[in-house]
């Protein structure tokens, strides 16, 4: 951040504390900070923490952020709370209650750090706004209401969301044939890193975005902090990587790499949340704090490295398109690895856009068999339900622990199991219907339900699920067509 604008922030590193989950539902919770690195001076200037997907750890930011105090840094936690379908989760949210449709987890995550970050001046950055960045304004607000804090500035990031109509003949040529013909719940571009670094430059205490691109939540501070010019492309390229390397968590320090005697990851159950540190020339150096479980080597930074990357020439973002077929990867100490030779080109014209619709109901049932011909019994059940249900649409079955993840929608794989699987005690059958109705699906619920005592003997653990489906699209729409920026949040009855 460029210090006439920020004089706080007086240091020339930038780095991040990453925390991570789930690699489809990506949630993530950063904290970036400027200065000598708590873990150990000697090795980082800089730090910040990242928290993975919705339904990722709570608690995961209060050690760092009691390292950030005792180093005495200014910093920025950054939260990423969003995946495709996460936004249409949170749109239909809002519609059934309008204050709603921000991240659901917002208190339970701040309420512990909340305090301590406006009294040492961490700064947060991010996307848990979904489709409400305001309404999570309002819940920090009352939050820090609360626990007797002052509120604090904040600023919401706009831009992404597409649902108005004059969105609509424009997203509708994209997507062309791909247009949905059910109900869009949900329209939104992967926006860039700009409208969070003038926010940051602003005195923003508190940014609240959106759909931004993952790295963006990286990129927007690091370029603030520098000063990084919106067209030096190997920069930005640099803090983008630097962004995607901490972008699944503790994926780069061991959790999602983990495999069991192939790749061994000691105490993966205090795993720690990967730190970046960000020179002035983009290059990052990667760690975790220490005494926490997990690792970080040249293995794991290689494969987060490489982690949902199309072209390693030409790594897509909106704000630069990324080169990391040079780039270089480096071990330069116990559970630190640098990354070098990243190298950028000129940012996409267009934005990523996802359009997400209603696609009926999704019926799931289970029941298990176990001891004797097991097996034999739970292929019984299938034909019955088979029998029940045909002609009525697509009914995926599965055995679990025989083949389920391997299988296919049309259950080819059961119908050549290998003789030694006549030998399982043990079986988990479950089946999956698609229908347009819930009235319709609840069908299969109740069929498998009376497999009780219609069915094969001796099953049970009979459990059922009825939930409506969503159907995503993909496309590209013109970069000058949508307009992005920031603006300040105010209370309800506050004046402009």
């Amino acid at each position: 951040m460029k210090q006439s604008k920020a004089s706080n922030l007086q240091h020339k590193a930038l780095g991040l504390y990453c925390l991570h989950g789930d690699p489809h539902f990506r949630y993530f919770l950063r904290a970036l900070a400027c200065g000598p690195c708590a873990l150990d001076a000697a090795r980082c200037a800089a730090r910040g923490l990242r928290r993975g997907f919705s339904g990722d750890r709570t608690d995961a930011a209060r050690p760092v952020v009691d390292a950030l105090m005792a180093a005495r840094e200014p910093a920025v936690l950054i939260f990423e709370t969003l995946a495709e379908r996460t936004l249409a989760l949170a749109q239909l949210a809002r519609e059934r209650d309008p204050a709603a449709g921000f991240e659901p987890l917002l208190a339970d995550l701040l309420r512990p750090v909340l305090a301590d970050c406006l009294a040492h001046g961490i700064r947060i950055v991010s996307n848990f706004g979904a489709a409400n960045p305001a309404g999570a304004a309002a819940c920090i607000a009352a939050l820090a209401a609360e626990l007797g804090l002052r509120v604090p500035r904040m600023a919401l990031v706009q831009g992404d969301d597409l649902m108005g109509e004059e969105h609509r003949a424009a997203l509708q040529q994209a997507c062309g044939d791909e247009w949905p013909t059910a109900r869009v719940v949900s329209a939104n571009a992967y926006i860039g890193a700009q409208p969070i670094a003038l926010a940051l430059e602003q005195g923003a205490e508190i940014v609240i975005a959106g759909r931004v691109a993952d790295p963006a939540l990286v990129l927007g501070p690091a370029a603030a902090w520098h000063g990084w010019a919106w067209d030096d492309w190997d920069l930005l390229a640099r803090g983008t990587m630097a962004g995607h390397l901490l972008e699944c968590g503790s994926q780069v320090s061991g959790g999602y790499f983990a495999d069991p005697g192939y790749k061994d990851v000691p105490d993966l159950a205090h795993v720690g949340f990967p730190i970046a540190r960000i020179e002035a020339d983009g290059r990052c150096t990667i760690g975790k704090p220490a005494g926490t479980g997990g690792v970080i080597n040249s293995q794991t930074v290689k494969e987060q490295l490489l982690y949902e990357v199309h072209d390693p020439a030409a790594y897509l973002t909106p704000d630069v398109v990324a080169d990391i077929s040079q780039a270089m990867v480096t071990e330069v100490g116990p559970d630190l690895v640098r990354l070098d030779g990243v190298r950028g080109h000129a940012r996409p014209s267009h934005l990523k856009v996802n359009v997400c619709s209603e696609r009926g109901w999704l019926a799931e049932a289970e029941i298990s068999y176990a001891g004797a011909h097991a097996l034999a019994r739970a292929q019984l059940a299938r034909q019955v339900i088979g029998t029940r249900l045909a002609g009525q649409g697509l009914l995926r079955c599965d055995f679990i622990g025989v083949t389920s993840v391997l299988g296919d929608d049309h259950g080819r794989w059961l119908d050549h199991l290998p003789a030694e699987s006549s030998a399982m005690r043990d079986v988990r059958v479950r089946w999956a219907w698609e229908q347009p109705t819930a009235r319709a699906a609840e069908v299969l619920l109740r069929e498998v339900n009376a497999l009780y005592t219609c069915g094969p003997g001796g099953g049970g653990g009979v459990r059922t699920q009825l939930r409506s489906r969503l159907s995503t699209v993909s496309c590209l729409i013109a970069r000058d067509s949508v307009e992005c920026g920031w603006r300040w949040w105010r209370a309800a009855g506050e004046g402009a």
